[in-house]
């Protein structure tokens, strides 16, 4: 390849992703949520840690958010895409026989089930578990739903299984209730306030 048409193409596609991240980050006043004081963890995730307590005892000193680069943001979005369409969408009643049910899952399973193997991927590509944070919204039809949260320095993005995009949270119907913290992974932290709800979305949306 030429330098100057080498050259050319990198311009690209920097210029690509400076595009990408600045329309997935909207207009937000704020492009990283603001969280507030501890607060409960979700039924789901409690017993999850019971059966799988390393999973919930990563202690991390927070660094800030995640540098992202454009190969990090491919990577990200190519996993999200790819969970999306390895899991069949199915509830914790049909599944399992009860509610809140929240583990790996096995080629079936609801938004938590999603966001725990997006978690475990990511975590697996070295981005540091303070900057992957499950987290919890209530949709517009008040239903309650898991999606994972990117903290980077371009602000706060959502993996969600019923979107193949990767969006800002600003960018989101969601009203945000509550996140893992970034200092423990058994831990919450309050993002805005709202009562216990199930989450278990599970509908396909492309």
């Amino acid at each position: 390849m030429r330098k100057g048409k080498g050259a050319g193409l990198l311009a690209g596609l920097a210029a690509g992703f400076a595009v990408t991240i600045t329309s997935g980050m909207g207009a937000a006043a704020s492009s990283n949520m603001w969280t507030g004081s501890t607060t409960s963890q979700p039924i789901g995730h409690y017993e999850f840690c019971v059966a799988n307590p390393a999973e919930c005892d990563v202690k991390s000193r927070d660094k800030g958010p995640f540098i992202l680069t454009s190969q990090i943001w491919q990577r990200v979005t190519e996993i999200n895409r790819q969970i999306n369409r390895a899991i069949a969408p199915m509830n914790d009643v049909d599944l399992y026989g009860r509610e809140e049910l929240w583990t790996f899952p096995s080629g079936a399973g609801d938004c938590e089930d999603y966001v725990l193997e997006k978690q475990r991927s990511l975590a697996a590509m070295g981005i540091p578990y303070s900057d992957l944070l499950i987290t919890v919204v209530r949709k517009p039809d008040g239903e309650g739903h898991a999606v994972l949260t990117f903290r980077t320095d371009h602000g706060d993005f959502i993996l969600d299984n019923l979107r193949d995009e990767v969006r800002s949270w600003a960018q989101t119907p969601y009203r945000f209730l509550k996140r893992q913290s970034s200092v423990h992974s058994g831990r919450w932290v309050s993002l805005r306030s709202g009562n216990e709800i199930f989450v278990g979305s599970v509908e396909p949306s492309r």
